[in-house]
């Protein structure tokens, strides 16, 4: 299920700080307090600056949720297992804060995101049941 910022516009990345999936409000302002300074400065170099620094983030997020996926597979032990699974996980959330952050910034100009963002979305979904599974099987507590 994707959330929903309160213009109503699709985001595609669960709220951290929300049970339920809709974005709460600290995650609300985080995205906002980060545009305002993406948009800080419009000169050439900032933004050539800014658009390097954050698709860095979102390759380095996206590429982590597949290595900690191959990790998981060879775990030493449940433990191991359980552990990567939940830094894929997290890397998936984070794969869909940066690209939401590019999308609404506009750092890719007029390139639509809206395929990439509903795929990263699956994968999360899916990378958060195997977490969860993964978690409860796992004997050592209930999810965080």
């Amino acid at each position: 299920m994707l959330a929903h910022s309160r213009t109503g516009r699709s985001i595609g990345w669960h709220g951290s700080c929300s049970p339920n999936g809709v974005a709460s409000e600290v995650d609300e302002r985080a995205i906002q307090l980060a545009l305002r300074v993406i948009g800080l400065r419009q000169d050439a170099e900032y933004r050539r600056i800014v658009r390097w620094r954050v698709l860095g983030q979102l390759v380095d997020a996206t590429t982590s949720i597949g290595a900690n996926l191959a990790e998981a597979r060879g775990a030493q032990s449940k433990a191991d297992f359980v552990a990567k699974v939940w830094i894929a996980k997290k890397e998936a959330l984070e794969t869909q804060f940066w690209m939401r952050l590019i999308d609404e910034s506009r750092l890719l100009g007029d390139t639509d995101l809206a395929d990439l963002r509903a795929e990263a979305a699956t994968v999360g979904r899916i990378v958060s049941a195997i977490a969860r599974r993964a978690r409860a099987s796992d004997h050592r507590g209930p999810e965080p």
